[in-house]
């Protein structure tokens, strides 16, 4: 019998054996969501909070709640309909600008001090699930590097706080989504592929964790492998969900393993 014929070629295993060819991608890199998946919530119940805190911040500013909240919103749509031209970051302020004129550039400070300090009683109406902390820990030790693939809507102090609440901590990520670094978001496909081109990947080696169907499950359409976590499931269009992996952090071990 002949004797394979190993070639290593980014993250696949090529094995070249009586001139038939069976390819092989060996998974490398593990991306999740951050809300409802590494930290339990409510997603209504912490935005109504999110927004009602910082409206409160801002009122004495010369804001109108009614109105602030309505620009945020807008901003946010504005991310998610972002096509690349620039950055989220970059969107979201013009859209806001549009809405209150240039000087409410002035009060960008503001809002970065709103995340340091009254955001973070945010955490009180968010869960702790320690086998989120515990499985990535786990993945690490197993070689796995990690992605945090949260939907770059906030700014990097808000995003480094949630992770915190998860008892995790950013430096536990090669990478995190945020709105100052990314051109796209969920569910558009080229979000995922704007962090593998960032980080150099291919798709057949990534596993996306994500508990909400359409933003998440979205990345296998690229080949990414993925994985349901369901304990906080989002599941707007009922599909059904036994199309893919599915389970608790338990269920996504044993399927990384299996693997």
């Amino acid at each position: 019998a002949a004797v394979p014929h190993l070639k290593w070629d980014g993250g696949c295993c090529i094995i070249l054996e009586n001139m038939n060819c069976e390819v092989k991608t060996m998974l490398t890199t593990i991306l999740f969501d951050l809300d409802g998946t590494l930290l339990p919530m409510d997603q209504e119940v912490f935005v109504k909070d999110y927004l009602s805190r910082l409206a409160a911040k801002m009122v004495p500013y010369g804001y109108d709640p009614q109105q602030l909240v309505k620009a945020v919103w807008r901003g946010t749509g504005a991310m998610v309909a972002n096509s690349g031209r620039k950055t989220n970051e970059a969107v979201f302020w013009e859209t806001f600008v549009a809405m209150f004129g240039q000087d409410a550039l002035k009060d960008v400070p503001l809002y970065d001090e709103f995340y340091k300090t009254e955001f973070q009683e945010c955490r009180h109406v968010c869960g702790f699930q320690s086998a989120a902390a515990e499985t990535v820990r786990a993945l690490h030790a197993m070689g796995y590097r990690t992605v945090l693939a949260t939907n770059p809507l906030f700014p990097p102090t808000a995003t480094q706080s949630r992770i915190r609440w998860a008892g995790l901590i950013p430096e536990d990520f090669e990478f995190i989504t945020t709105y100052d670094n990314s051109s796209f978001c969920k569910p558009n496909p080229d979000y995922y592929r704007e962090i593998l081109g960032k980080l150099g990947l291919n798709a057949g080696e990534c596993l996306m964790v994500g508990n909400d169907v359409n933003e998440d499950m979205i990345a296998q359409t690229l080949g990414m492998q993925v994985f349901l976590l369901t304990d906080c499931l989002i599941n707007k269009e009922n599909r059904d969900i036994s199309q893919y992996p599915y389970g608790s952090f338990p269920e996504l071990m044993d399927y990384i393993r299996g693997l």
